[in-house]
């Protein structure tokens, strides 16, 4: 905290101390070339009233009177330096301190610019005392005397001499020295308030922020920030209790996962030693009794040996397609096909195990149904369980039917039997992991993964399996499909 604190002072004091310079520079820059324009305003006209008091001469000999004139203007303000230009610009006469000329020419164009707007607009032009400096100026024509329509020439002063720019320089660079200072200590303290209270509306939240943080790592998984979408910072606040939300359910997640791993490794342990242990049993009764059993008892304990393999390996399959459904290793691969025609194939392959429990099935269904766009095995290997499920609790006289029904834009399938029924406190539980549908279930087949792995595939198609059941009356359960091109 103290780290950041000191980061965004620093930043902000050395922003404000940037600013202050920039604001020095430009202040110069402005007010010298405000004191040119108002030079140039003021004493415009001076290069006019030279040639209209002196009646200057270009041609003959050099004009004393011009001359003495042009030095009782320098007496009288030292600051200007007199030039006279030809009509080409050349520099043939001046009156100037120290005789420091080092231009042979001036460049006219200013000169003529200055003299079209009569002096009325800021203009700069070439400084005879220097190669590239440029300086405010006075220009006036000259015409000849005899043919006043003849231009001869021009008077060019310049209003603010070296030795006034030298002193102007000196006093305005004294004069932003001081001001700098005084902007820099300005900024600086002011910068270091205002960072200050920067600082402290910012981390006003932050420590809050920090703290809650805090107690959130510390195992305080209720931890949330009061009032988030009203803090100064609170895309960062509403993030982090969104992001609370999202962890605390993933560790229930995980806690009931946790819960579920051990009942599965409880219930497996038991579903696979029943099998296992009546398999080794009858074995070791083979090879101990081997002389003494009969030929008909011997293929009685091979059958229960086969049984138990087989209620052990279908166990086993089980396990493994639930795993990989949980593990979301299957994808459906869809396809438009009809489910009268998927239903109907399902009931002939369940026609003889039927018969043996004297159990009655059937299929119903319109004559016309829209096509289901869904997995065809997935779905057939939800009515088989359904199936399965229906006939291991529907006693002998019993009856199991298959319905289907068009709804708007989907096609219901309906597995119902005639069994005992489920109550209600149960209803909610058999579509978990070896959670059996009917409370005598230990005498069947299986260990209640039917029903889960059914859940688990209709959850890949975006569907939900239902279940209505009354007490020695049957159970029914219902999913949905959707309707090819529906």
């Amino acid at each position: 905290m103290n780290r950041l604190y000191w980061k965004i002072s620093s930043t902000l004091l050395g922003l404000m101390v940037v600013l202050g310079v920039v604001y020095v520079m430009i202040t110069a820059y402005t007010a010298e070339n405000y004191f040119k324009e108002v030079n140039q305003q003021l004493y415009g006209d001076v290069a006019k009233h030279l040639i209209k008091e002196s009646k200057v001469k270009m041609t003959g000999p050099r004009d004393t009177v011009m001359h003495d004139i042009m030095h009782s203007m320098m007496v009288v303000n030292p600051s200007v330096e007199v030039y006279l230009l030809d009509t080409e610009g050349n520099i043939i006469d001046f009156v100037v301190p120290h005789n420091t000329v080092v231009l042979e020419k001036v460049n006219l164009k200013p000169v003529k610019e200055f003299i079209k707007n009569d002096g009325n607009i800021y203009i700069e032009g070439d400084d005879p005392k220097s190669q590239t400096a440029c300086n405010v100026f006075s220009a006036a024509p000259i015409f000849n005397d005899k043919d006043t329509t003849q231009l001869d020439g021009y008077a060019y002063i310049i209003l603010a001499g070296s030795d006034q720019q030298q002193v102007s320089n000196n006093l305005l660079g004294s004069y932003f020295l001081k001001s700098g200072t005084t902007l820099f200590i300005t900024t600086l303290i002011g910068s270091l308030l205002i960072g200050l209270l920067a600082i402290w509306l910012i981390t006003r939240n932050l420590q809050e922020i920090i703290e809650t943080v805090r107690r959130f790592k510390e195992g305080d998984h209720k931890a949330r920030i009061a009032k988030a979408n009203d803090k100064d910072l609170a895309v960062l606040t509403t993030t982090f209790n969104e992001m609370a939300d999202t962890i605390e359910a993933n560790i229930e997640e995980l806690k009931s996962v946790e819960n579920l791993r051990r009942e599965l490794i409880a219930n497996v342990s038991h579903d696979l030693r029943t099998p296992l242990a009546i398999m080794q049993g009858y074995a070791e009764t083979l090879l101990i009794k081997n002389e003494n059993i009969s030929a008909d008892e011997r293929k009685k304990y091979l059958q229960i040996v086969l049984d138990s393999s087989e209620k052990l390996s279908h166990l086993i399959a089980q396990l493994f397609e639930y795993s990989k459904l949980e593990a979301k290793q299957i994808q459906p691969k869809k396809e438009p096909f009809y489910l009268q025609e998927l239903a109907h194939d399902v009931l002939q392959n369940y026609q003889l195990l039927a018969r043996e429990k004297g159990v009655q099935i059937k299929v119903e269904s319109p004559d016309e149904l829209p096509m289901v766009f869904a997995d065809v095995a997935l779905v057939e290997r939800v009515i088989q369980n359904l199936m399965d499920n229906a006939l291991k609790f529907t006693p002998e006289g019993g009856t199991v039917t298959i319905t289907l029904n068009g709804l708007n834009h989907s096609v219901e399938v309906r597995v119902a039997d005639t069994g005992p029924g489920i109550s209600e406190k149960d209803q909610a539980a058999i579509f978990e992991r070896y959670r059996q549908s009917a409370p005598d279930s230990k005498k069947g087949k299986g260990a209640g993964l039917g029903l889960a792995i059914v859940r688990k595939i209709l959850e890949l198609h975006d569907a939900t399996i239902r279940v209505q059941s009354k007490m020695n009356e049957g159970t029914a359960f219902m999913f949905q499909l959707p309707a090819y091109g529906g």
